[in-house]
């Protein structure tokens, strides 16, 4: 363990040889995060990383931190699978859950820019293969793309999906919508008119994954590769499910909360846009900085900056922009996603102008905690969002 611990950081440090950046430098601000708090506001600041991770039955941990619109530094903790031993590295696929939602959101995005549809067009007017079934909810304003991508659509199922052990039958997206087997939830409907209230709603994104790929007439998988993920270089990504045989070595396995191995390597999703995302926080990073270069105008290998900003932008109900969820700390606005699958817990969130941010990946139930603790030490020893020193290190 030891062995494989010193390697991967050893890899780590590799990544950013001739980039400019000190590996000095990098050791020194992993060590501040890695480290007991000082000063110790109490809490989880008393334990060093490691510790926590044990504290909280979490066998593995990724992160990746952006700086000044690079990426810093990338490292893995732990183990992908306590049965087989097999340590974290940062090429480790973790599967995103939620944050698969504004990845696909990017997508929709495209094909608005593209002149496919429009983001406040009618979504019954995008879909050939089903239709929200009529309403009254929507007899004066109908259901639209904007709407689906922000949770304000009017949808009231509340999903977070479970997704499927790997030998059992999936059901369609069309059987999915409408509650039917072998779908293992509910049927997805309204219960409010749109844009009258904020409700979390796989749902409603699972119906926008429909009317995408209605309209590009392409399998989802193959449409965010084409659109999103090889654009941005995100190599070790896929929405493929279940994960292809040639993947399943670099992927982590899910664990409960006792950090035990679950009865399954990994649930399946169908639910492609809403939960389906296997990647890395390398990989996520990749997509953090492509928007935060978008929104100044020094890319668009995705989306112009005129249709990056709706992804940050909310709609004026909840907390959501068009994939992203929208968060003021300090005097600092941020863009973000927090993602939670059987199995897996992850958190990523970047600030929308200065360049920074950071993605953690778990393979524990219990990981949420520990993801919510990297950040706050990633915010202090870097100094975000202040004119304060960071922490020395």
């Amino acid at each position: 363990m030891r062995v494989g611990r010193f390697f991967m950081f050893q890899s780590v440090l590799l990544l950013f040889f001739g980039r400019g950046i000190s590996a000095q430098d990098v050791a020194q601000i992993v060590k501040v995060i890695e480290d007991r708090q000082v000063p110790n506001r109490q809490g989880l600041d008393p334990y060093t990383l490691r510790e926590i991770m044990d504290r909280l039955h979490v066998p593995g941990l990724s992160v990746a931190i952006v700086k000044d619109f690079k990426l810093h530094w990338a490292k893995g903790w732990g183990l992908a699978d306590v049965e087989t031993g097999v340590p974290v590295d940062t090429e480790t696929m973790f599967q995103a859950a939620s944050m698969s939602k504004p990845v696909a959101a990017m997508a929709s995005l495209k094909a608005v820019q593209e002149g496919k549809f429009g983001l406040d067009q009618d979504v019954n007017t995008i879909l050939k293969s089903w239709k929200v079934p009529a309403s009254p909810f929507t007899k004066d304003n109908p259901v639209t793309p904007r709407e689906l991508m922000s949770h304000t659509s009017g949808t009231g199922d509340g999903f977070g999906f479970p997704g499927y052990p790997p030998s059992v039958p999936l059901p369609t997206l069309t059987q999915i919508l409408d509650g039917l087997p072998p779908s293992n939830v509910g049927k997805v409907r309204l219960e409010r008119p749109p844009l009258t209230g904020f409700k979390y709603s796989g749902g409603g994104v699972t119906i926008q994954q429909l009317a995408l790929t209605d309209v590009v007439g392409k399998p989802f998988p193959q449409l965010m590769r084409d659109s999103v993920l090889d654009p941005i270089g995100m190599t070790n990504s896929t929405f493929e499910q279940p994960l292809p045989p040639e993947r399943e070595k670099q992927a982590a396995r899910a664990h409960d909360a006792s950090g035990r191995a679950k009865d399954a390597r990994w649930h399946v999703y169908p639910e492609m846009a809403a939960a389906g995302l296997w990647t890395t926080p390398t990989d996520l990073a990749k997509l953090v900085i492509e928007v935060q270069m978008a929104l100044l105008g020094r890319s668009n290998r995705v989306l112009s900056q005129t249709m990056m900003q709706e992804m940050v932008t909310p709609v004026g109900v909840g907390p959501f922009a068009v994939g992203f969820m929208i968060e003021k700390q300090g005097e600092g606005w941020y863009f973000g996603h927090g993602g939670s699958n059987w199995g897996f817990q992850s958190d990523m969130v970047a600030h929308r102008v200065k360049g920074y941010g950071v993605v953690i990946m778990t393979n524990g139930d219990s990981g949420g905690m520990l993801a919510r603790e990297v950040r706050e030490r990633a915010a202090r020893a870097y100094g975000w969002d202040t004119l304060d020193k960071p922490i020395p290190r």
